[in-house]
């Protein structure tokens, strides 16, 4: 079974990316945040250094692209080709409300006729002529009922791959993923699928493939940032048949991992302020691997400076010891 590492943006950027490649393994494709397409404009400073080849060599990664007009995610995805990318992923699952007032990310799945004209032209635009299509999406804005209108409109366009997060807009992250609409994708959908949503640990993994067993991949997202050799266990458990038990850690390899994470953004970033703002993001996820988290977390996310910082790190891992 494939295991893709989702985007997560403000965090999997391609200084964590080369990092997780090098510490850690079992992932089969990297996402990149997405990449908002504009009219006028360029890709941003931040975005192309996201992109280039030179960033991610040796890594399987996908651009994901948000956009709402067709010639201008066409103008993107043209760039992409030009760096070497042969898939783009079109985003439309993004729930936060900047992104959907603007009709775009899941905003856009309740414009029915407008999301068809765009992906006609998309599609048409690209057809030969560019990277391939795969799309990640919720099932609806409102109600899952919306699902089955959207899945047939998937089906009119060769879409590479359909990641789907079963999940409407407005739930956000809260309560569980439909999973029922899954179970009817895998039966229904003319495309290739994928599955995201709230599968944080080998066992949740392992029961859901028994649940669903013609699954033929899983994007992983949060349990990812919780423990990055989650991807790695599943892949040894599914040689071997035999998984590790839950709750065991290489600390030793997190530690490196944290290290190159934070030393490549020093090294692009100026100023304590900015390095100490990423390093706290992805704290927020990867203290749920250590004892005491939270306890550890308030020194972590109080720190003003990097030697403050480095100090209630090197805190965390003593617990380890």
């Amino acid at each position: 079974m494939k295991l893709y590492f989702a985007p997560m943006e403000g965090i999997t950027g391609y200084v964590f990316r080369n990092a997780h490649h090098h510490c850690f393994g079992g992932v089969d494709r990297y996402y990149t945040p997405f990449i908002a397409t504009h009219k006028n404009k360029g890709l941003t400073s931040r975005e192309k250094n996201d992109v280039l080849p030179k960033h991610n060599e040796g890594m399987p990664v996908v651009p994901q692209l948000l956009s709402n007009n067709g010639e201008d995610f066409i103008k993107t995805a043209r760039m992409m080709a030009e760096f070497g990318y042969r898939e783009v992923n079109l985003n439309l699952g993004c729930p936060s409300k900047t992104v959907v007032t603007k009709q775009k990310g899941a905003g856009f799945l309740a414009e029915k006729d407008r999301l068809d004209a765009f992906l006609d032209q998309i599609y048409s635009g690209l057809s030969g002529k560019g990277p391939e299509i795969s799309i990640k999406t919720r099932i609806g804005m409102e109600t899952e009922e919306e699902w089955e209108g959207l899945l047939a409109l998937f089906h009119q366009y060769p879409v590479k791959e359909l990641i789907i997060h079963p999940r409407v807009q407005r739930e956000y992250y809260n309560g569980t993923p439909h999973r029922q609409i899954w179970g009817e994708a895998l039966k229904k959908s003319r495309n290739p699928v994928c599955y995201n949503g709230d599968l944080f640990t080998v066992s949740q993994i392992r029961d859901f493939t028994e649940e669903y067993p013609d699954t033929q991949a899983i994007m992983l997202g949060r349990g990812m940032l919780m423990d990055p050799a989650l991807a790695e266990k599943w892949k040894s458990g599914e040689e071997t048949g035999t998984w590790k038990p839950e709750g065991q850690y290489d600390y030793a390899r997190i530690r490196d991992f944290h290290e190159e994470v934070y030393e490549g953004y020093r090294s692009i970033l100026s100023g304590d302020r900015d390095v100490l703002f990423k390093m706290k993001e992805l704290w927020w996820y990867l203290i749920q691997a250590f004892p005491q988290g939270e306890k550890t977390l308030k020194k972590i996310r109080k720190a003003e400076r990097l030697s403050d910082y480095e100090r209630a790190v090197e805190e965390v891992f003593m617990r380890t010891i």
